[in-house]
């Protein structure tokens, strides 16, 4: 089952999404979520195996330049996570085609997404999904 979250999803969204990034703060995932949880420009989707959330996705609208495209909005992937136990069942393929639909409702005609240059798995992931690649940057700072 997969069904947009709502405020009540905020623990499940929160902990999918410190699997996905493990570096960040729990708390803050959770004020972070909330504010797009509420926003009209973004949208979660929790993926369900029965009662429990083994999934999620987050997409939103970028209204700035995004790499490879050519309309504003672009519908964007910004996170996707399924667990271990889970992958390979079709759940992130549900997930990414709901965001594709979402963002269409909201007039865009087209959806990006990206990934580490160093991410294998995710950059396979992607392709498997019908992304094709736009291209690769290196990000470059220095402290002043």
């Amino acid at each position: 089952m997969l069904r947009k979250a709502n405020r009540e999803d905020l623990d499940h969204v929160a902990g999918l999404a410190k699997m996905l990034w493990p570096k960040n703060d729990l708390h803050a995932l959770k004020e972070e979520f909330q504010g797009y949880l509420e926003d009209k420009h973004a949208c979660i989707l929790l993926a369900f195996d029965k009662q429990n959330a083994v999934g999620f996705a987050q997409c939103q609208l970028r209204f700035d330049y995004v790499e490879g495209t050519k309309t504003s909005p672009v519908g964007y992937l910004e996170g996707i996570f399924v667990r271990e136990s889970h992958r390979n069942n079709g759940y992130a393929r549900e997930l990414v085609k709901t965001c594709e639909r979402w963002a269409e409702e909201q007039g865009c005609s087209e959806f990006a997404s990206d990934c580490t240059i160093d991410n294998e798995e995710s950059l396979a992931m992607h392709l498997r999904l019908g992304f094709m690649e736009a291209g690769r940057i290196i990000c470059f700072k220095k402290s002043l």
